[in-house]
């Protein structure tokens, strides 16, 4: 591909110090190290009103909502770290799916996520790492037609889990993470060549 592969990275999480965050920010490093140009974005950074197609009549589609999608469709690829909250999504990342995937007049359906490779992590307090809440993103991403790689991450006992630096403790998983990204990016470099 003549250009780099450019990635998004981004966790389910607005939390300051959130785990998930820290997690996306090393498999964002293995894609940089692959050759990607990589864009880590906060959904903090873009408050959204509850999906309302009442209030999408009456005003459109929100600011924020609109700044996200046009990020959504500059990048090739997504690194998305999603926390479990009982046993799913986070509604912050499903809110900002469902409005970003949102048509508008001269796009094409799904214009933001179809066709988008992406690969999925995450990190709980929990023993299973967030991995059920993983099965519902990999559904939500398929069915808008994202193609999410096999390959997923899922880092328990979050709360030990990272040093300071928020490099993982454990130097396996550590590469296991960027591997991730690195992934996503030697995937769009074959897909796009």
């Amino acid at each position: 591909m003549a250009d780099a592969p450019r990635i998004l990275a981004f966790a389910g999480s607005t939390r300051t110090d959130s785990y998930n965050k820290k997690l996306v920010k090393i498999a964002a490093a293995g894609a940089r190290a692959a050759g990607a140009e990589v864009t880590y974005l906060d959904l903090r950074d873009f408050p959204l009103p509850l999906f309302d197609e009442d209030l999408e009549a009456a005003e459109g589609l929100p600011a924020n909502a609109r700044r996200l999608k046009d990020l959504l469709l500059a990048h090739q690829g997504f690194l998305i770290a999603s926390p479990e909250y009982n046993s799913s999504i986070s509604a912050v990342l499903k809110n900002a799916i469902d409005w970003t995937s949102r048509p508008a007049p001269g796009e094409a359906p799904l214009g933001a996520f179809a066709g988008r490779v992406a690969a999925l992590m995450s990190a709980s307090p929990g023993a299973l790492g967030g991995l059920r809440g993983l099965v519902h993103v990999r559904a939500i991403l398929g069915n808008i037609r994202v193609l999410v790689l096999p390959d997923q991450i899922a880092v328990p006992r979050a709360f030990e889990a990272f040093n300071a630096d928020g490099a993982l403790v454990d130097p396996a998983q550590q590469a296991a993470v960027e591997k991730l990204g690195s992934d996503v990016a030697h995937t769009l470099a074959k897909l796009y060549s």
